[in-house]
């Protein structure tokens, strides 16, 4: 992993969004610089257990299996046919990941479009889909009188060596004050679309992942300005969004589970490096010599 104390800087780019790092195979590398951060996101799915993903996948399998069973009996009479039966079957859960980060997109597109003062893209509008996430959005904006300081910053912290992208900072009143902050304390804020609303959808890694970025350095605006990460609270609201509704859901994002995603990421490093080489080959018994034997 290389930090800024073990980078040595480069002529940095000439002002502009070209100045921002941009995620690529798991790092963020920071441009005019060798300096490359590990993404928080890939830090989280290497080194953070997740056997509720197990259960999930299988679920989904299953209700795929019935859903199509008489496709795949008449596929299992045909070689070639079963084959194809099998492949889609075990990807089920990859087709779910992609639906679901299209659905996500979209919500992050109109935050953008909602903090920089643009219009809702009229596509999204329209399709029968993604519009009632967008509805239950724009009801959170409203309901809960937020106030977006900014969406999808990168943020960085050069010292421990990590980079990611924040959703947004905002500000609410009736959030802070249910929180018993003063009125205008920023927060970190995420939105998760997975799940349903009375039942999981928001996981504790979640927290650290804000945990994360609540301990950012350094902070890259649009224009490609690097500046000193604000000072955000110590609870960050992740929204859970659904077609039928939403929640705003307080997740801790202190110290102390900053020292577990620490812990998380010393695990991802052990994955991505050490890992390879703790397995040896087998050991064999050497061959006797015929003295030895005699």
């Amino acid at each position: 992993m290389t930090t800024a104390a073990q980078a040595g800087a480069t002529t940095a780019p000439a002002a502009g969004p070209d100045r921002i790092p941009k995620p690529s195979q798991g790092w963020y590398r920071v441009p005019g610089t060798n300096i490359k951060l590990r993404r928080v996101t890939t830090i989280l799915s290497t080194g953070f257990p997740k056997p509720q993903l197990v259960f999930w996948a299988a679920n989904l399998t299953a209700e795929d299996a019935f859903a199509n069973l008489p496709r795949l009996v008449a596929a299992s009479l045909n070689p070639v046919e079963k084959e194809e039966a099998y492949d889609w079957l075990r990807k089920g859960h990859v087709r779910k990941k992609d639906d679901r980060a299209e659905i996500g997109g979209a919500v992050h597109d109109v935050i953008e479009a909602h903090v920089l003062g643009q219009p809702v893209p009229e596509s999204f509008l329209t399709d029968d889909e993604i519009a009632p996430f967008i509805d239950n959005f724009l009801r959170f904006v409203t309901e809960w009188e937020i106030e977006f300081e900014a969406s999808e910053v990168v943020v960085g912290n050069l010292t421990d060596g990590w980079a990611g992208t924040l959703d947004y900072l905002f500000r609410s009143r009736p959030i802070a004050r249910l929180l018993k902050v003063p009125p205008r304390t920023l927060f970190v804020g995420d939105t998760k679309t997975g799940g349903e609303l009375d039942e999981k959808g928001v996981y504790p890694e979640a927290g650290a992942q804000m945990s994360a970025y609540r301990r950012a350095e350094v902070a890259w605006l649009r224009d490609g300005t690097q500046v000193p990460m604000p000072k955000v609270h110590d609870v960050g609201i992740v929204l859970h969004l659904r077609p039928e509704g939403y929640r705003p859901m307080p997740l801790k994002c202190g110290d102390d589970v900053y020292d577990v995603f620490r812990h998380v990421q010393a695990v991802a490093e052990f994955q991505r490096v050490l890992s390879k080489s703790v397995v040896g080959e087998a050991l064999t018994l050497p061959q006797l010599t015929e003295e030895r034997a005699a």
